[in-house]
């Protein structure tokens, strides 16, 4: 039998005039298939990181399916910063006004760590842009993380932040200082993180799919808890850590396989009618 060829993907990326940044962005589709076609799916990365070092993964085997449309959100990668502290509701207007650029009516949307926080805030704040969402990893309360989280974010320095993702970010942005701006942004969020209240998260009607890691930094406690809230939810615990489930750049391991991903079971929920 003759070996499958790899399917063709297109590539586009550019930059995006959103509320005071130049938002850089990526499509990536199917070979033949022109932008604007395919049901949008909209990637949003967590701290400290670029659309490569969550997604550099899961981009190619999303993108055989469905319109990829993934972003560097304020401070990351290829965007810059505004000159301001991020905030996940700030995060969630800009990816707004982005779509809005880029003529997208709705989408599903998949927000990882921080971006899964930024999903949340994104169905709180413009429901009318989401189909369904996939939240990977995602933070809504304070206690949703160990108490040693909190101690760790306070004094958190760049050096401590890991070797894979201090690269991943040198290796896209046009400034390496750029790294220094991005920490101090994301820790200084994580600081001052504030829960986000009941009443938000139960007024969400969107179509959830809630992962995380056995051994993830999020607990299965606060997981349960965000089910129990969003009315048309379903809850998925993996086995491995942060972001495993997706081949986050700092969990490759010697040996590591796609088919331990969980693409097909967030492209199950997605198409399910």
């Amino acid at each position: 039998m003759e070996p499958t060829a790899p399917e063709e993907l297109a590539f586009t990326s550019g930059y995006s005039e959103v509320n005071g940044l130049k938002m850089y962005y990526e499509i990536h589709l199917p070979a033949g298939q022109a932008d604007g076609q395919g049901k949008p799916f909209v990637l949003i990365h967590g701290g400290g990181s670029t659309i490569p070092s969550n997604f550099g993964k899961v981009i190619p085997l999303f993108a055989k399916n469905r319109q990829v449309i993934a972003v560097e959100l304020q401070a990351h990668g290829r965007t810059n910063d505004r000159g301001t502290d991020s905030s996940f509701e700030q995060d969630a207007d800009d990816v707004a006004t982005l779509l809005h650029n880029l003529k997208v009516d709705k989408a599903d949307f998949f927000g990882f760590s921080n971006g899964g926080t930024t999903t949340l805030q994104i169905a709180i704040r413009h429901p009318e842009l989401v189909n369904k969402m996939v939240l990977g990893s995602a933070l809504a309360k304070r206690h949703g993380v160990p108490e040693w989280f909190w101690d760790f974010m306070q004094q958190s320095k760049l050096e401590h932040m890991p070797e894979q993702l201090q690269t991943a970010y040198k290796e896209v942005a046009a400034d390496s200082a750029g790294l220094q701006v991005m920490h101090d942004r994301d820790a200084k969020r994580m600081v001052h993180f504030k829960d986000i209240p009941d009443g938000h998260i139960e007024a969400i009607q969107a179509p959830t799919l809630i992962i995380i890691g056995d051994k993830d930094i999020i607990t299965p406690e606060h997981a349960m808890e965000l089910h129990r809230q969003i009315a048309h939810s379903e809850l998925a615990i993996i086995p491995g850590g942060h972001g495993e489930y997706i081949g986050e750049i700092t969990t490759i391991q010697p040996g590591f396989k796609e088919s331990q991903l969980v693409v097909p079971m967030i492209e199950k929920f997605l198409d399910k009618e």
